[in-house]
């Protein structure tokens, strides 16, 4: 069972520590002390509040797509040359990158300020733990 503490749980859900604390207080949360005597929540009950409190902006595009990981969000930057060109969107408190020809770039008028949606279907999505987080 991963236990996590307050202020990596507060960084997860994206409140702040006190509210974790209140969360802990007021049942919403349930907590106990870990070895060095520092207030840890069960990771897969923070999993689920993750998930519960979460809210992902509605898809602007309304097609229908068997790819399950969407990200919308803001393009904050177009880089362009000749041929290809690097769009940045921030999809809350993520950067997602993608490389692309300049020609889609202009076909679809992304530009900084756009509301655009990253679309990722791939087998090839990588998952890393902390060092310290594995287990055997």
């Amino acid at each position: 069972m991963a236990l996590i503490r307050v202020s990596e749980a507060a960084l997860f859900l994206g409140v702040s520590g006190d509210t974790v604390r209140r969360w802990l207080e007021n049942g919403t949360l349930h907590g106990s002390k870990d070895a060095q005597g520092r207030m840890v929540i069960d990771g897969v009950e923070l999993a689920a509040i993750a998930k519960k409190q979460s809210q992902l902006p509605q898809d602007p595009t309304g097609v229908g797509s068997s790819a399950r990981n969407r990200f919308v969000g803001l393009v904050t930057n177009v880089v362009l040359d000749k041929v290809m060109a690097q769009v940045e969107l921030q999809c809350g408190p993520f950067r997602v990158v993608s490389l692309m020809s300049s020609e889609a770039v202009r076909d679809l008028g992304l530009e900084p300020g756009s509301v655009a949606t990253a679309v990722v279907k791939s087998t090839n999505v990588i998952i890393e733990v902390p060092a310290t987080g594995r287990q055997s």
